[in-house]
């Protein structure tokens, strides 16, 4: 099976690639070192980026992650590195802990603004888990610390804006494009304030081929004293998103619209240009289970209209040097984790989200020093109700993640394992059923968790390992587990990655759990996590 290879030992997941150039073409960079497209073979959707001075920032969407809205940074817009989180937990209720039968999932926070304005970094966001829009505000986005400021109503999929006047707007909607104008301080929607829908329906701009996905995603740039905002969207014959680009000489209009571009679904974004002068769009594309994962398209100007990519098409090249193809340890995008802290070390390495907020008492990473240590404090039914689920994203074209599990701590009606996680979920790990350890293989890929395989288990200590094919179809995981860390011996079936929407509706994602079905009071202890291309 041939697949590129990507070089990522613990580090940023970072696809580029290498072709050879004709000698007559002349690059800035040579053919072999140039970017390839897409810039990031993980799930990081809805992506804004900002450039300040030649250091460029970048958010996206996490949804019901803890901690959220993450800052990555780069200098070159192709090689990123995690910087922080605007926040440790979005909400505290009863979705957002996993309680009452209530969850987050598909929800949380989405499609993220950034903005720099008089010294100071912007990010924000909306959710309707909280029933709010959030800004975040600090002056250095690496070490905060991040300030909330947040108001009544939810504005979807906005763009916050500060005019050259002094005025501070967002532009958000579904369909309807809607401008109003803030209070000073960003406590919330100005009263007397600008307050005028933009466009009725974005979607008219498809003539008569109305429906599919309503207009969103709304990205506003001032370029050349012109108002420019970028929506995704989608005809109802195709359901293909698209890009569209309304333009104006007046913030509040009126506003003439087109499509920019029609490429395999690659939409959703804004400009953003680099400091010798020149334009890129910045976009994803869905990629099936791995989740929506960003690309970078050039932008040339004509007659006053951003052109996208090269004859209609996005680019796999890119006209930028590739630079290095990831870095290691805690500023990756994913990481290795060997649970080792020296003190002033950050508890986790900025790669790690729980799933949903975490239970602070339920995890150490001191109880047994370079071991992560998991807690149960009340009983679930099944994985996707567990607290403290500890994840990072799944990379393609294949990757492998495995970690060793000590489970000499566990009470009867415990699970834990390694998992890679999404809505159709699978897993290996151990079971504890009057009294017996068993090694289980558990695919919820047709819809509910089957037990696959069961093998008794001896031993306190076992390594688990998953890998996952996100290329070629069909997309796939297997299960395998070591007695030794070296001699490994697959388990139960491969199981089905698919994409689920509108259920979690991000990639699948790698996962250290542990959950009481029957006692809580359970421990198990994690020795490491490894984490590597295929």
């Amino acid at each position: 099976m041939n697949r590129p290879i990507l070089s990522l030992l613990i580090a940023l997941v970072v696809c580029v690639g290498s072709q050879a150039v004709p000698a007559a073409e002349a690059a800035p960079a040579p053919q072999a070192a140039r970017a390839h497209n897409p810039l990031i073979w993980a799930d990081v959707p809805d992506i804004a980026i900002i450039r300040v001075g030649k250091t460029y920032y970048m958010s996206s969407t996490t949804m019901h992650m803890s901690p959220g809205l993450p800052i990555m940074k780069s200098t070159d817009l192709v090689n990123w590195r995690m910087a922080s989180y605007a926040y440790e937990t979005l909400a505290d209720n009863d979705a957002m802990r996993l309680d009452n039968g209530k969850d987050a999932y598909a929800a949380g926070s989405w499609a993220p603004s950034l903005r720099y304005h008089d010294g100071v970094f912007y990010a924000s966001t909306f959710s309707y888990t909280s029933g709010r829009t959030h800004i975040y505000t600090t002056r250095d986005p690496e070490r905060g610390p991040w300030k909330e400021t947040s108001f009544e109503p939810v504005l979807h999929d906005h763009s916050l804006f500060f005019d050259d006047d002094g005025r501070v707007y967002m532009v958000y909607g579904g369909g309807r494009i809607t401008l109003v104008e803030l209070k000073p301080d960003l406590s919330g929607i100005k009263p007397g304030g600008v307050n005028k829908v933009l466009i009725e329906n974005v979607n008219t701009i498809f003539g008569t081929d109305l429906g599919g996905l309503n207009g969103e995603g709304t990205h506003l740039s001032k370029i050349n004293g012109r108002y420019y905002f970028f929506n995704i969207a989608s005809p109802g014959s195709r359901w293909a998103p698209t890009v569209i680009v309304h333009r104006a000489d007046r913030i509040d209009g009126p506003y003439e619209g087109r499509i920019v571009l029609d490429d395999r679904g690659i939409a959703q974004g804004g400009l953003i240009d680099t400091p010798d002068g020149k334009w890129y769009a910045y976009l994803f594309k869905g990629n099936g289970a791995v989740g929506r994962i960003p690309y970078l398209v050039p932008v040339t100007w004509r007659d006053g209209w951003p052109v996208f990519g090269k004859d209609g098409k996005v680019p796999m090249t890119l006209d930028i040097a590739a630079g290095a193809q990831g870095v290691s340890g805690a500023s990756g995008i994913v990481a290795s984790d060997e649970f080792n802290r020296e003190p002033g070390d950050p508890a986790l390495p900025l790669a790690w989200q729980w799933n949903h907020n975490p239970r602070p008492n339920d995890w150490s990473l001191t109880k047994r020093p370079g071991h992560l240590s998991l807690v149960t404090s009340r009983v679930v039914a099944s994985l996707p109700e567990a607290t403290n689920t500890l994840t990072q994203r799944t990379f393609g074209p294949a990757s492998s993640a495995t970690t060793s599990l000590d489970v000499s701590g566990m009470k009867d009606g415990d699970v834990a394992g390694l998992t890679v996680f999404q809505k159709l979920y699978g897993f290996v790990g151990v079971k504890m059923t009057d009294g017996v350890r068993s090694l289980v293989m558990v695919s919820a890929d047709s819809d509910k968790p089957e037990e696959i395989a069961s093998i008794p288990l001896k031993a306190k200590t076992v390594h688990l390992k998953v890998d996952s094919e996100f290329e070629p179809a069909p997309e796939l995981a297997r299960f395998s587990y070591s007695l030794d860390g070296k001699t490994w011996t697959p388990i139960g079936r491969p199981s089905r990655l698919t994409y689920s929407y509108p259920k979690h509706f991000m990639g699948y994602r790698y996962g250290l759990f542990f959950y009481s079905t029957k006692t809580a009071g359970g421990r198990v202890d994690f020795d490491y996590y490894r984490v590597v291309g295929m």
